[in-house]
């Protein structure tokens, strides 16, 4: 009922065959598109497309509409054309998984097959299948997600950690590797935490497009805004270059390096490129440098987190209490990927193993990333921990300045004068 057959002779490639009645068609094509979506999983986020995405939201600086604007781009011209891989890596509510699902929906209106599944979910489906009187085997299942012409895999990296779930995590992305099936991905996590066999793949520039968004949580409403207190400048307000005391009576040899100093700090704020390392005794002018440096792209209109480290591992841990408003995640993404950040009393002689931890992570993902980094420390660099160590002395990437002077708050030295 509702099909026809072709009148054509025997030996026809059509001879026999039952073809849908024109009258048919349209519904059958609509009962054909519920059935995709169905099997897509995104009947519940039907609504995410490019036209709902908005690239104007209240708070945004000039270079977060661009960053967006960006991102926004690159997923509308991938979803045309969906060859290789994109990944996007952003913040939670940063839109990186609302431009993924824009794209399985375009695809998706083309009456093409689309899977949308986050990572923690589809190893949960797997494992379904070894239950008594699963409706799908695991091998059904396993072979329909890794062969899905277009997969997209949110929230990777937020999956349990065991060795089954990598193992399976890595068996389906390598088979969609070799192959070169299209597929986006969406991450909240440092690559660097991502299993080595699976990151190897991902950050594949043959195949793979990596679409950063460091941008903030816009479901919270707060686009643009302080984190809390970790960025509150007040407590540096008055550490600027005007304030700070070049120390005439100074012997000639701690002048001459304080005032080369003083100029290097001046031409990195008008040009924040690479590292700077403040090294000297308490009360030597580093923190006031340092400070300064901020301040003065913060009359720039910039986005800057200038902290102690102790107050940034406070900070950090405070997001484990039970009311906290922010997750440890979304903390820790903030502070790593801050357009510069400022790292004052670098101390890390008793630090726990957990705080070594995050600040290693912290210093390596901005290495990596090259983001204009400050750090003021009392230690040499040889008491330093060996993998921080190592990314500072890079040369090529950090300025280690030592100021010899002797802590100006001990002696008699003059007030504080405008320079």
């Amino acid at each position: 009922m509702g099909f026809v057959t072709r009148a054509v002779p025997v030996g026809h490639p059509d001879f026999g065959k039952a073809f849908p009645c024109v009258c048919q068609q349209d519904a059958l094509l609509e009962r054909q598109q519920a059935r995709s979506r169905a099997l897509s999983n995104l009947d519940v986020v039907a609504d995410k497309t490019f036209d709902t995405f908005l690239l104007e939201l209240p708070g945004l600086n000039d270079e977060q509409r661009s960053v967006l604007a960006v991102s926004f781009d690159q997923a509308r011209s991938y979803a045309q054309n969906p060859d290789g891989w994109l990944l996007f890596q952003g913040n939670y509510g940063s839109g990186k998984t609302h431009l993924a699902v824009a794209i399985a929906n375009f695809r998706l209106a083309l009456d093409e097959r689309v899977l949308f599944i986050t990572a923690p979910d589809l190893l949960d489906h797997l494992r379904s299948t070894f239950a008594p009187g699963a409706e799908l085997d695991y091998d059904a299942l396993f072979e329909r997600v890794r062969t899905f012409p277009l997969l997209v895999l949110d929230d990777l990296g937020a999956e349990s950690p065991t060795e089954w779930a990598q193992e399976k995590l890595y068996q389906l992305i390598n088979h969609r590797y070799m192959h070169r099936l299209a597929t986006v991905f969406t991450t909240n996590v440092d690559l660097t935490r991502i299993e080595a066999r699976i990151r190897s793949r991902l950050t594949d520039r043959n195949l793979t497009q990596i679409v950063n968004m460091p941008l903030p949580d816009f479901r919270r409403g707060d686009a643009g805004s302080t984190p809390h207190k970790l960025a509150d400048m007040t407590l540096y307000q008055d550490m600027t270059f005007d304030t700070f005391d070049p120390r005439d009576n100074l012997p000639a040899d701690e002048r001459r390096n304080l005032q080369k100093i003083y100029e290097v700090a001046l031409g990195y704020a008008r040009n924040p490129e690479g590292w700077l390392v403040f090294i000297g005794e308490h009360g030597s002018g580093k923190t006031h440098l340092a400070a300064s440096v901020a301040n003065y792209r913060l009359t720039l209109g910039e986005k800057v987190f200038m902290v102690s480290a102790p107050d940034l591992l406070d900070y950090l841990r405070a997001a484990f209490a039970p009311h906290a408003e922010t997750t440890f995640t979304e903390r820790f993404y903030e502070i790593r990927s801050a357009p510069l950040l400022v790292i004052d009393h670098l101390d890390l002689h008793n630090a726990s193993s957990w705080a070594l931890e995050k600040m290693r992570q912290i210093v390596d993902h901005r290495y990596l990333a090259k983001l204009p980094t400050i750090f003021t420390t009392n230690q040499s660099l040889e008491e330093l921990d060996p993998l921080v160590r190592s990314r500072l002395m890079d040369a090529r990437r950090c300025h280690v300045l030592g100021l010899l002077a002797p802590d100006y708050r001990g002696g008699d030295m003059p007030a504080t004068r405008r320079r």
